[in-house]
């Protein structure tokens, strides 16, 4: 008897179901997407149908702030069901997306770093007629774009350099902190002092293949020169063979640097012990001055920080001329791209993928999720709404005053783990600079 009711019960639900799934295909969602212009984006909505798309997001920081805007991208459009699925903590997307392509099963949409997006240009959509390619900043997409076609949409600009909590440095310069005074490594040393004496840790470095390379090191090759034609044919060198970084001055000025990090080092005593997780937090609650990272530490450290209290970003010197370039700079460029599958995605995928990415540049709560919620700069030029948090306003502070050093945003896909492996050694003192310096031109000599 009980099994017929609960058959009852089920057979009445799906009814309900149906006829519910009916009127939202029906228009009755509100459609206000402003990009539909002619590219099919809104095939996937007026049809009525039940579409399902997924998006790998690389960018774990953000991963419950992407979920929240699946939600309300859903909300807008009840016919599109957008699952986020996540590449594995310290994972290269890279390596996830090509392991998903092999099972057969790839996203219809994958965030990718910028050098990524080149190998699967063969299994990805040509976006260069969608209308956000009008509204980009300059630039933005000249990486992700060969043979005339641009495939990738420029999700976020990102920038790091040295992260300071202003409450912690305040005190420990006795006033009130001028971060344009930091232009060498000396002053950058002596503020490490200020900070000790003032009771306060001087700074966290964080042991992670990819913090140590994909950011630390690429200053290294960034830092050879502004003309970005210089420094391609730098990588050309390390490529070929000839470069000869053990003598060379930037790569010696950067890693000096580094040798005053490490000596004022929080896990000084066990370098390699710290995980993501402990930056924001010693750095949030003020136990810390400084923490070489990026803007999308933004959420983790504002979890952690009760005060309200302001930061910045410091540059990474690599003199002690506060001329030199580099010493007056963060990096900061365009970063993680999204692109849509065309192997295995039906064309209803693709244009709730399409549809999905133009909510984000032209409608109020993608912009919201964006800017507010993810703490992301956009790349797009009619978002006007101002960086939410001070990390994102100390770059666009930066930008303003054209003191940004473009980054290493297309370095092989096994840089950071293959380099980023010899900077953990280098850090954990279990080589000295000669032996780094061979390890990383015997990496290059490898790469095809």
């Amino acid at each position: 008897m009980n099994k017929i009711k609960g058959l009852q019960v089920l057979i009445l639900s799906l009814l309900v179901v149906m006829v519910v799934t009916a009127c939202g295909g029906n228009g009755g969602g509100k459609d206000t997407n402003a990009s539909d212009s002619g590219n099919g984006a809104g095939n996937a909505s007026a049809s009525g149908k039940a579409v399902k798309i997924t998006l790998l997001n690389s960018k774990g920081e953000i991963q419950t702030q992407l979920e929240d805007a699946a939600k309300a991208f859903h909300e807008d459009n009840p016919n599109i069901t957008l699952e986020i699925q996540a590449v594995p903590t310290g994972g290269s997307p890279f390596e996830r997306a090509s392991a998903l392509y092999a099972s057969g099963n790839p996203p219809t949409m994958i965030m990718l770093d910028t050098g990524d997006v080149e190998k699967f240009k063969d299994r990805i959509l040509d976006l260069s007629g969608e209308k956000w390619m009008a509204d980009t900043v300059a630039n933005a997409t000249d990486l992700t774009t060969f043979d005339g076609k641009n495939y990738a949409f420029p999700l976020a600009i990102e920038g790091y350099g040295f992260i300071y909590n202003k409450a912690v440095v305040d005190k420990a310069a006795g006033g009130s902190f001028d971060p344009s005074t930091i232009t060498t490594t000396s002053a950058l040393e002596n503020l490490f002092k200020q900070i000790e004496a003032s009771g306060k840790k001087a700074l966290v470095i964080s042991p992670m293949d990819w913090s140590l390379g994909a950011h630390y090191l690429p200053l290294a090759y960034a830092g050879q020169s502004k003309d970005p034609a210089e420094v391609n044919k730098f990588l050309d060198s390390l490529k070929a063979g000839t470069a000869d970084l053990a003598n060379n001055k930037v790569f010696n000025g950067l890693m000096d640097t580094f040798d005053v990090m490490m000596r004022y080092n929080l896990d000084q005593k066990s370098p390699l012990s710290g995980a993501y997780e402990r930056g924001p937090e010693v750095l949030g609650k003020g136990e810390v001055g400084i923490w070489f990272m990026g803007n999308w530490a933004w959420p983790q450290i504002s979890g952690f920080d009760t005060a309200n209290g302001q930061y910045g970003f410091l540059p990474v010197p690599i003199s002690n001329n506060p001329d030199d370039y580099g010493n007056q700079e963060i990096s900061a460029a365009v970063s993680k791209r999204i692109v849509i599958d065309k192997e295995k995605s039906t064309p209803e995928q693709q244009e709730a993928a399409k549809k999905f990415l133009n909510w984000i540049v032209y409608e109020a709560k993608g912009q919201d999720f964006l800017v507010n919620k993810a703490s992301i700069i956009p790349a797009f030029k009619n978002i006007t709404l101002p960086a939410a948090d001070p990390l994102g306003k100390s770059i666009q502070a930066y930008m303003a005053k054209g003191k940004t050093e473009p980054s290493m945003s297309t370095l092989p896909a096994d840089h950071w783990s293959k380099v980023g492996a010899s900077m953990q050694k280098y850090l954990a003192q279990k080589s000295d600079r000669a032996t780094l310096a061979k390890e990383i031109e015997d990496y290059w000599k490898s790469v095809k």
